[in-house]
Parts: structure tokens; sequence; C-alpha cells
């Protein structure tokens, strides 16, 4: 494997462990707090990232070496993940903590390889456009799924939860996201992050799904409280998010703020998705720093 390809990889998985080591989440799995969750913790976490890091590696070459069209990419790297998502709750004793990131980065690394296959030249950090060229990679590969995965569900006797909110609401959920090339990393995040690059990276981070909460139609709110509790916490998330608070007064409110998301249990896992997302592109354009103060 090369260089770069080593790096992405290790990226996706960095990007993961930010995410849960990030603290304080309100409502999700950090350092300090199980959030609004009674069937997992940091720990958890950790052994479902070690058990995925290996599948990485085989998204990145299964987008590298690929020939075909886009839809038989998808469909390998969706075998791939499959075998990733039991790998994870073998690991996590049957807990599900990252079947939606899982999905999202087989997709996306799948994406990465595609596009440096096609850039022999492509090297670190990547640029703004390299990042919209994975996105768009990724929505051509996905597009067809909306219609694939929900076609014929009146007819389905046992639903997910997923398929009645899209019968019931119309909502797609991830599918839709990749369908449309990730338009809430693509117009939302990114640009946030790029704009902000600046600031200490945990805080950055800390805004940054504050922001997402704010904003986007997440799944798992929407599961655990339907359409109010969703609605409440994008009201209450946008008023942190406008306040522009000090570190400290920002720390001070996600703290409190965690206990009352636990105590409505409600926990936003659908932003912390998008957010490990968005640290994997960070990462990649060089926007953020690790934990040791190096470049990413």
């Amino acid at each position: 494997m090369t260089d770069l390809a080593s790096s992405i990889t290790e990226y996706a998985k960095q990007a993961l462990w930010l995410e849960v080591s990030l603290t304080p989440k309100p409502g999700l799995v950090d350092q300090k707090t199980n959030g609004a969750h009674h069937d997992m913790d940091f720990s958890t976490f950790i052994k479902s990232i070690d058990s995925l890091t290996p599948y990485f590696q085989q998204y990145f070459e299964l987008g590298y070496q690929h020939t075909g069209d886009l839809i038989t990419l998808f469909d390998q790297l969706r075998h791939a993940g499959s075998q990733a998502e039991k790998a994870m709750l073998e690991a996590t004793n049957g807990v599900n903590t990252h079947k939606g990131a899982n999905f999202s980065f087989a997709v996306l690394l799948g994406a990465t390889g595609k596009h440096a296959k096609k850039n022999p030249q492509l090297s670190l950090p990547f640029s703004e456009s390299d990042t919209q060229s994975i996105l768009q990679l990724a929505g051509e590969m996905t597009k067809h799924l909306i219609q694939k995965d929900f076609d014929g569900l009146h007819e389905k006797e046992h639903l997910t939860y997923g398929e009645r909110l899209y019968l019931e609401k119309g909502i797609t959920g991830i599918r839709g996201e990749a369908a449309e090339g990730y338009p809430s990393l693509a117009e939302q995040l990114l640009p946030f992050i790029r704009a902000n690059k600046e600031e200490e990276p945990q805080l950055l981070l800390l805004r940054s799904l504050v922001y997402l909460m704010s904003e986007i139609e997440d799944n798992n709110l929407l599961h655990r409280g339907g359409f109010e509790a969703l609605e409440l916490v994008q009201k209450e998330c946008k008023k942190i998010h406008q306040a522009n608070l000090s570190e400290e007064d920002l720390l001070n409110e996600l703290i409190s703020y965690d206990i009352l998301l636990t105590k409505r249990h409600l926990s936003p896992g659908g932003a912390a998705d998008l957010l490990a997302l968005g640290i994997y592109f960070a990462e990649l354009e060089g926007l953020i720093h690790s934990p040791l103060g190096k470049n990413v």
C-alpha cells in the first residue's frame, strides 16, 4: 500500500477516534459520560473502531482498483461493509456503535480511492476541489440507492425504523445524504470548519457539532423523540451556536446540555457520524491538527 493510501485510511480511523474522544458532547458517549446510552461507553467505541480499521484499507483499495461502473463499485463496497459490520457487532457484543459511520466511510473511502487512481499526482493536503470530486463520486455511486432499497416497502411485513420514516414522511436518512453527495458536509460542515480553521481543534470540533445539531435532520433524534424532539434540539443548539460563547462558557453550556439530553433520553448520533466524516476531510485538507500537534 502506498504512503498516500496508508495516510488516508489512518485518517479515517483517527476521525472516528477524535469524534468519540471529543468531550463534552450532549447526549453522546464521550470520555466523561455515556450520554443517553445505557448499552455502550467509551471503551465500546474504541473496540468498534479497532474492529473496523482493517476494512478501511479494503474500502480504499476497492475504489483504487475498480475499473467498471460506479454502481458495481458500490455493490462491492456494500458487501465489504456488511463484513465490517459483522466484525463490529462481534467486537461490541451486539451493540450498534458505528453502523451509519461504517456505511459512509465505505462509500467515501471507496470514492477517495477512485479519485486517487484518476489523479496519479495526487498528494496531501487535498484541495477543496479534491474533496468536492470525492463527494460527487460518492453521490454518483449511490444515486440509485433510494429506489433500490425502498422499492416495494408497502409489501414488506416487517419494516425497519428507517423504512417506516421513508414511507410515512419521505425521509431518506443517510442513503439520501449519500445520494446527494453529502450536502451536509459540502454545504454546511466543511465550509464552517474551513472558515474557522485557526481555532483550537477541540473547540472548533465542539462548535462544529453544535452547528450540525442545529441544522440537520438527525434520524437518531427522530427515532428517540420524534419531530418534536428534533425541532427542540435544533432550536436549542441554534441558540448556543449563535451565542458564539467563549471556550469556558461553551464547555459549561455543553456539560449542562449533556445532562438535559441524557434526561430526555436523546442522542444526536446522526450529527456525530457526520462530524466524524467532516473530520476525515478536514484531515485530508490539513485543516485540523492531531493531539500531538502535527498536521494530520
